[in-house]
């Protein structure tokens, strides 16, 4: 007699305990599929009292409808298979909100047969808050690290990935590939006569012009590094593509940017190598970017204020009022 009044003393004990926990143990049959337990602290958490919890179906009924379906179905293959599992979900307050639930399940065996399921339930609403506030501030790291901190445009990171992306998609379906890189021509004297602050600020006003240019959404620019920048072009002609290196040129010259100091002309101007390709494997992508590099130095040893590609040299057309002030320089292309 002794021993039985233990066994119930003991499951006393273990009730009151599950009960003052913030977890909320329950069971349910599997022969029936109907709860056998649940803890009292489901009804401060979502307000249905324990005994509104009747069958499965009650449960399942009170997850969010997006949740549900996959909730469920996992559950119940995880359940029929005998294996243990644990799922995240909302579950529906009786007030019309929801709580964030994680469900722990334990699959319970009599005799080698599925018997019943036991779990705990846990409010995992404030992880959940946190989670998505990670997911945020994740990705708003991964933002700032595709984008250049100086002028906010793109950054090198960025460019080779948007390159690889674009060069397999031009791969694959057989379109061309445009690349345009730029350069502002003598921006070490500009650094040294106008200073560094002002220097960044010249960086930042070419990388305007140069995404205003640009205008389809597939059309992309970065800085490249120190004073220069790239484009990548998908499905643009080689034609095309050096128009708009041409006025990427013509634009950041009119917008007339003082430079005293330059060997070219009384204000900023870029020089530009661009280049087309329809890329197969008898070319890589780094030895394209390479061949465009190399069009960008022909531009620089042409007078700069250029735009260099495979097959033309454009002609640098110069307002009279900057003309008139540095005629050696313009006269002798």
């Amino acid at each position: 007699m002794a021993e039985i009044d233990n066994i119930e003393n003991d499951s006393a004990v273990y009730k009151t305990l599950l009960e003052s926990t913030r977890a909320i143990p329950w069971k349910v049959d599997l022969n029936t599929m109907k709860f056998s337990y649940i803890g009292p602290q489901i009804e401060e958490l979502l307000g249905w009292s324990a005994s509104s919890w009747t069958s499965v179906d009650d449960w399942a009924e009170r997850i969010h409808p997006d949740d549900r379906g996959a909730v469920v179905n996992y559950c119940l293959a995880q359940s029929q298979a005998g294996t243990d599992h644990e799922t995240d979900y909302r579950a529906l307050k009786k007030d019309g909100g929801y709580v964030w639930i994680r469900d722990v399940i334990h699959v319970v065996r009599k005799d080698g047969e599925l018997d019943s399921l036991i779990g705990f339930m846990f409010d995992i609403s404030e992880r959940k808050k946190t989670e998505d506030k990670l997911v945020r501030l994740q990705k708003e790291l991964e933002e700032l690290s595709f984008k250049d901190a100086l002028t906010g445009i793109a950054n090198r990171r960025m460019f080779d990935s948007i390159f690889e992306r674009e060069w397999s998609s031009a791969r694959r379906d057989g379109q061309p590939v445009s690349l345009i890189l730029l350069d502002v021509d003598c921006f070490k004297e500009y650094n040294d006569h106008y200073g560094h602050v002002n220097g960044d600020e010249c960086l930042k006003n070419v990388a305007q012009i140069l995404n205003a240019v640009v205008s389809r959404p597939r059309d992309f620019v970065a800085r490249y590094g120190g004073e220069e920048f790239v484009l990548v072009l998908a499905e643009t002609t080689e034609e095309s593509a050096y128009k708009i290196a041409e006025k990427c040129r013509s634009q950041i010259l009119e917008d007339a940017i003082p430079h005293v100091k330059s060997r070219v002309s009384q204000v900023v101007t870029i020089s530009a190598g661009v280049s087309t390709v329809i890329p197969s494997s008898n070319i890589e992508k780094e030895v394209f970017v390479q061949l465009v590099d190399g069009l960008l130095y022909r531009a620089k040893q042409s007078g700069r204020n250029c735009v260099v590609s495979d097959n033309a040299v454009s002609k640098a057309v110069v307002p009279e009022n900057i003309r008139d002030v540095t005629p050696a320089i313009w006269h002798r292309s």
